[in-house]
């Protein structure tokens, strides 16, 4: 039991290494920073180390990603909505289109509707309720493609079968 929190604790490390450095990975769209590497991020943690994991990994890296300037308060509506709906989605299912799905469906809707308080009453702009839908799903999207196929590659060669059984 203990064994399997290290091994997660250090998978999600990494996770939120690689978010932070790719951050600079970014496409500006309006008051948002479209980052398709955390939606790549999230579907790796949904899938390796669960939804729980995966919340607390990107809650992580959009914290970090604000306090070095390189994300928006917006990071945290949309990436911690995709992961949990991601993770949550996988862990019940063992389907990773649903996964994939749950991913672009948390980010854009959930997220980018989360996002309108966040956008108006903490970050002072006017937009409309479902002003952030279409940006993030753009981002996610991107993150959702890239993560297909590094993941099915992974299945392919028995290394996420591997994983999961530990």
């Amino acid at each position: 039991m203990k064994n399997v929190n290290v091994r997660k604790l250090a998978l999600a490390g990494i996770l939120v290494a690689v978010g932070i450095v790719c951050s600079p990975l970014s496409i500006p769209v309006g008051a948002s920073r479209c980052a398709p590497i955390q939606h790549f991020i999230n579907i790796l943690g949904g899938v390796f180390l669960g939804p729980w994991y995966s919340l607390g990994t990107a809650f992580i890296t959009s914290l970090l990603r604000n306090l070095m300037g390189t994300g928006t308060l917006l990071a945290f509506p949309g990436s911690m909505c995709g992961a949990l709906i991601c993770g949550l989605l996988y862990q019940f299912t063992r389907r990773l289109p649903l996964a994939y799905l749950g991913e672009l469906f948390g980010t854009s809707v959930i997220g980018g509707i989360l996002s309108y308080p966040v956008a108006v009453l903490l970050m002072g702009n006017s937009c409309a309720v479902f002003a952030f839908v279409l940006p993030f799903f753009i981002s996610s999207f991107g993150g959702t493609i890239i993560a297909a196929v590094l993941v099915t590659a992974l299945k392919r060669t028995k290394v996420l079968e591997a994983y999961l059984e530990k």
